[in-house]
């Protein structure tokens, strides 16, 4: 019999990575957990590690390293911890390692995603920001290594689900037309406009199908996450922004498709729970039990699709604007949208601002190549520099 495969979950604290370790745990013969990070969750974190027993815990500080200490010492486990962007490397290509779920939030989740990349793992790709970051060099970088990357957002694992085998060919090569992303609309698909002034951050992380974090949930709303799917689809398919269409699909049952020349078109279905995808790629390329209930299509008994309102949602525009022009523009705006959520999320600034916010730092910030590594945390610190400046000039 063949041994347990060996997994580090980066982010394990957050929603994807929880969903994660409850795949894993339905499968003890075929999954063992190495490592486990955490962020600010402390407490869950060490309960996790008491569950899992992972060999190694990562944590970003030396104070929360030795107050997860205390709590193993105390609760009996071995789990060893490490710390900081060092200790998330080092479990992301440790030797041991075969899969990592690469979960963190955001462009913390940058180097520790590469670094698997690099070591040549299986790496289960939720954070979407390394890829719209980084694409050119991070895609340089699974081909040199021979890294198996797979798509964990429900649309893209729905879109590899729906591709021919071999589409790494070139998408006219194996008969794609193009690709139809899916996006719910958010908790604001039906707000009128002028409405979208007064919500607050509650309203926008009540996400109507899916349980996420709050910066993504507020990314949702803003469609701004779908501007950056976009964005990551045409690296993981090598997909021109022209050939990737949004669909607003508002009961997320059809998580995204793929339409052919001969006119057929792919979709893949199921209920909004990311332990579809999670497993899917766990398993890849088999299949096992993700503890997900079967689709009910009698009580589904409708599907509905509108075209997104770039008007009222106009991130989705501003995100598809930095597909088309490429090099930095993408990191560029991911950097910008992560402050404006921030300081959406604190009350600092309205809804709609994130959208001004990011447009004008896009305006003021030149486009350019990004050939390392260094060159595109450099494009973020920019980025983010001006959407400081943008608050302090708004009195915010």
């Amino acid at each position: 019999m063949n041994r347990a495969q060996r997994i580090t979950v980066l982010g394990a604290t957050g929603s994807i990575g929880l969903s994660t370790l409850d795949v894993i745990a339905r499968h003890p013969e075929r999954y063992q957990v190495f490592a486990l990070s955490g962020y600010s969750r402390i407490d869950e974190l060490l309960a996790l590690c008491v569950r899992h027993r992972p060999v190694f815990a990562v944590v970003p500080s030396a104070e929360a390293a030795a107050r997860l200490r205390d709590g193993l010492a105390t609760a009996g486990c071995a789990t060893e911890v490490l710390e900081g962007e060092a200790g998330l490397c080092q479990v992301a290509s440790a030797s041991e390692v075969d899969a990592v779920m690469a979960a963190i939030v955001g462009a913390a989740g940058l180097r520790s995603t590469l670094a698997a990349v690099e070591a040549g793992k299986k790496v289960l790709l939720a954070n979407k920001e390394a890829l719209v970051m980084s694409g050119a060099l991070f895609m340089d970088a699974v081909r040199r290594s021979g890294s198996v990357l797979l798509p964990i957002d429900s649309e893209h694992n729905a879109i590899f689900q729906c591709m021919p085998g071999d589409f790494a060919r070139g998408l006219g090569n194996v008969g794609v037309r193009r690709i139809l992303l899916t996006a719910s609309g958010g908790p604001f698909r039906d707000t009128p406009a002028e409405a979208l002034l007064n919500v607050t951050p509650e309203q926008a992380c009540a996400h109507p199908n899916w349980s996420m974090g709050r910066k993504i949930s507020v990314d949702s709303a803003s469609m701004l996450n779908k501007g950056l799917e976009l964005i990551e689809a045409c690296w993981l398919f090598d997909a021109k922004p022209s050939q990737v269409e949004v669909v607003v699909h508002p009961q997320s049952v059809i998580h995204s498709l793929v339409d052919y020349i001969d006119g057929s078109v792919l979709a893949q279905l199921g209920n909004p729970d990311m332990r579809t995808p999670i497993s899917n790629a766990l398993a890849w390329p088999e299949r096992i039990d993700s503890g997900v209930a079967p689709l009910d299509l009698f009580a589904i008994a409708r599907l509905d699709f509108q075209a997104p309102d770039e008007q009222r949602f106009p991130c989705l525009r501003l995100a598809r604007q930095a597909a088309e022009a490429g090099n930095s523009a993408p990191a560029v705006l991911n950097a910008a949208n992560e402050v404006a959520v921030d300081a959406f999320l604190q009350g600092r600034i309205r809804f709609p601002e994130i959208a001004s916010m990011i447009e004008q730092v896009l305006d003021q910030e030149p486009v350019v190549s990004l050939p390392t590594l260094e060159a595109v945390f450099a494009a973020d610190q920019r980025a983010r520099e001006l959407s400081r400046e943008w608050l302090r000039r708004h009195g915010r």
